[in-house]
Formats: C-alpha cells, sequence, structure tokens
C-alpha cells in the first residue's frame, strides 16, 4: 500500500538515523581518549607522571561510560520505532549534539584537577554537571516525543515505555544539577564521584543491557507447533 502524498520524504525506515547516530557515538568516543596523553617527566619519572594524570582517567571513564549507556539507550529505543519522521530527526540531532558535546567537558575537568586551583575545579565540575542535564534534557524532548507518537513505534510497543522513560530522563536532569551543586558548593571530588556513579543507574534501568539476554531467550524459545 503506497504512503500518501504528503508522506513522501517525510516519513522513513530508521536505517540512516541508526547509521549516522552510530557513526556519530564512535567518533565521540574515539575524541574522548585523545585527551589522555603521555606525560612530559624527565627520566625515571613516567610512573609518578601517569600516576598525577589520575583526574583525566577518572573524567575519561565517567563519559566512556556515559556515552556508553547513551548508545545503549538509543538502541533499544530504535529497536521500538518503526519508522522516522522529520520530528523525530530533530529530536535524535538533539540527543547527538548533547552527546558530542561531553569530550569538552571531559577535558576541562581533568585539566582543571590536574594544574589549577579549587575554585577552577569547583567551576569545571559545575560545567561538567550543566552539559549532563543537558544531555538528559535532550533525551526527555526524544522521548517525550516518542511517548507522543504512537503512529511511528511498533504494534508490541507498550504504550507505557516511553513515557516511563521521560522519568527515567527527568531524573537524570535532577541527579545532575544535584552533582554540579554538590562539586561547587562543597568539593569538586565529590561531583566528580557522582558523575562516575550516575552511568550506573542508567546502566541498571536501561533495556538495553537486557537486549541481548532476550534476544537469546527468544532464540532458545521452541517453535510452537501448528495444528
Amino acid at each position: 500500500m503506497n504512503r500518501p502524498t504528503d508522506d513522501l520524504g517525510i516519513r522513513s525506515d530508521t536505517s540512516r538515523a541508526i547509521a549516522f547516530s552510530d557513526a556519530v557515538f564512535a567518533i565521540i568516543i574515539t575524541l574522548l581518549v585523545l585527551d589522555l596523553r603521555v606525560p612530559d617527566v624527565p627520566p625515571g619519572r613516567l610512573l609518578s607522571g601517569l600516576l598525577e594524570q589520575w583526574p583525566g582517567y577518572v573524567a575519561y571513564l565517567a563519559s566512556y561510560a556515559y556515552v556508553a549507556i547513551v548508545w545503549l539507550n538509543h538502541k533499544s529505543a530504535f529497536n521500538r520505532i518503526k519508522e522516522s519522521d522529520r520530528g523525530l530527526h530533530w529530536v535524535n540531532l538533539f540527543v547527538l549534539f548533547t552527546t558530542a558535546l561531553l569530550p569538552f567537558p571531559t577535558a576541562v575537568v581533568s585539566d582543571a584537577l590536574q594544574k589549577h586551583d579549587q575554585q577552577d575545579q569547583r567551576v569545571a565540575v559545575a560545567f561538567y554537571a550543566l552539559i549532563g542535564a543537558l544531555l538528559c534534557a535532550s533525551w526527555l524532548a526524544f522521548f517525550h516525543y516518542l511517548a507522543r507518537r504512537k503512529d511511528l513505534l511498533r504494534e508490541e510497543v507498550s504504550e507505557r515505555h516511553f513515557p516511563a522513560e521521560r522519568v527515567r530522563a527527568l531524573v537524570g536532569v535532577i541527579l545532575y544539577v544535584a552533582a554540579g551543586l554538590i562539586g561547587y558548593l562543597v568539593a569538586p571530588l565529590a561531583g566528580l564521584a557522582i558523575f562516575v556513579v550516575l552511568p550506573v543507574f542508567y546502566a541498571v534501568t536501561s533495556a538495553g543491557l537486557y537486549q541481548v539476554p532476550l534476544t537469546r531467550r527468544m532464540a532458545r524459545r521452541p517453535p510452537t507447533s501448528g495444528s
């Protein structure tokens, strides 16, 4: 059955959006590791130089875990979408835009914790929290759009799925704002510790992590015999 004329060029399958998004995520992951540098130290000081760069390792770990969870959530969401439209493309681009910002605050936090005073460290942690909250807000917009556009979803998707996902995104906004306030008003390292732990929340609650086990269980399920 042909689509109406006004749908031509507006609706499409999700393959191009998924391929483009995966490429963007791969580039972001690559950019994160570029901030890990060989320490410029005299002979005999390599070990101490590597150890002194621990803030860079922690910042990288937090951001890598965050991007990994974003990718898992993205994969899980698009597994439930049967076709895209212009609105979905825009909110997807918003998610990619905010995710692509992560290497910058990661570098700022790493540099501030190694070379700057505590006031600069407080600002750096608050800046990272701002970007993290913005990324969660982009997911809130993404899930809100899908919650309102059930015609884009596969028939087997529960009507409660994406409304529930909005709650997860909103919790993320609140937690990153709280982490930024703690890092700025209390201690930068406390905020940094929360950044490392926050992806665990999304890992535990992400349907993407259960995608492979679910697929395996379905593959092992014996076919129903015909009558």
